[in-house]
C-alpha cells in the first residue's frame, strides 16, 4: 500500500512538473511576466504571424506589409516550411523574422520532452538551412509550455515569448472589425506584442482573411498613436 502511494504521489510530481509551466498561458498570469508577454520598448509595437509559411496567404501578408512598411516576426510551423521553402526564404529577403512555432501544431503537454526538443530542433535547423540566420525566438502552438519546452528551448539557445494582445483570428465568424475589436481590448499601445495568424492550416477555412483586412486599421491605430513597428528583436530589449 505503501509503495503504490509513493508511486501515486510520485507520478503526481511528475505531472505536476511537466504542466507547471503551462500555467503562462492563463491571462493573469502571463501579464504579470512582461518579457514572455512581449512587453518591449515603450515607443514600438511588435506584429507576430503564427502558422505559416501558407503559399495561399502568406504572400498576400507579405505584400499588404510591404505596403504599409510594417516588418513582422513570423512564427513558422516547420511542416509548413518544408512545403515552401522558397516562401520561407522570401520572408527573410522581404525584411521580416522568423521564429519557431513548432514542426507541428501539437500541444506540448501531450508530447514526451524528447519529442518537443526534435520537433523544435528539426525546424530551427530547416530555418538556418533555407535563411541562412539562425532563429532566436520560440512561440509554442496554444501558447502552452510545458517543462520540456523550457528545456528544449535552453539546449538549442531559443527564447520563448508570448503576446500581449491576440485578434481571435482563428474563429469562423471572425472578421477584420472583430479583430480590430480583440486587439485593442488587449491593448495597441506603447510596448504591446499582437498576435495574428498568416495561416488557416489550425483555423476556420479562409479565417486569415480576417486578419489580413486588419492590417491596414491595426497600422493606422499604432500611427495615431505616435508608434512604431518593430521585429521582435528590436521590440524587447
Amino acid at each position: 500500500m505503501r509503495k503504490r502511494l509513493l508511486a501515486t504521489g510520485l507520478a503526481a510530481a511528475l505531472v505536476a512538473l511537466h504542466a507547471g509551466p503551462a500555467v503562462t498561458a492563463l491571462p493573469l498570469v502571463r501579464r504579470r511576466l512582461r518579457a514572455l508577454s512581449g512587453i518591449g520598448r515603450p515607443g514600438t509595437v511588435a506584429l507576430t504571424l503564427d502558422d505559416g509559411p501558407d503559399p495561399r496567404s502568406t504572400p498576400a501578408f507579405l505584400r499588404t506589409l510591404a505596403r504599409l512598411r510594417i516588418p513582422a516576426t513570423f512564427f513558422v510551423l516547420g511542416d509548413m516550411a518544408a512545403k515552401a521553402p522558397g516562401l520561407l526564404r522570401r520572408i527573410r529577403e522581404d525584411g521580416h523574422e522568423i521564429g519557431v512555432h513548432g514542426w507541428t501544431h501539437r500541444d506540448h503537454l501531450r508530447m514526451t520532452p524528447g519529442q518537443v526538443y526534435d520537433e523544435l530542433a528539426r525546424t530551427a535547423e530547416l530555418i538556418l538551412d533555407t535563411c541562412g540566420v539562425p532563429p532566436i525566438w520560440f512561440r509554442p502552438p496554444y501558447g502552452i509550455l510545458s517543462a520540456g519546452s523550457l528545456l528544449a528551448t535552453a539546449r538549442l539557445g531559443l527564447r520563448p515569448v508570448l503576446w500581449s494582445a491576440w485578434g481571435r483570428d482563428w474563429e469562423a465568424d471572425a472578421t477584420p472589425g472583430t479583430v480590430l475589436s480583440h486587439l485593442r481590448s488587449g491593448g495597441i499601445r506603447g510596448g504591446a506584442t499582437l498576435l495574428l495568424h498568416d495561416s488557416d492550416c489550425t483555423a476556420a477555412p479562409g479565417a486569415w482573411r480576417s486578419a489580413l483586412g486588419a492590417l491596414t486599421a491595426i497600422a493606422g491605430e499604432c500611427e495615431r498613436q505616435g508608434l512604431r513597428f518593430a521585429r521582435m528583436s528590436n521590440h524587447l530589449p
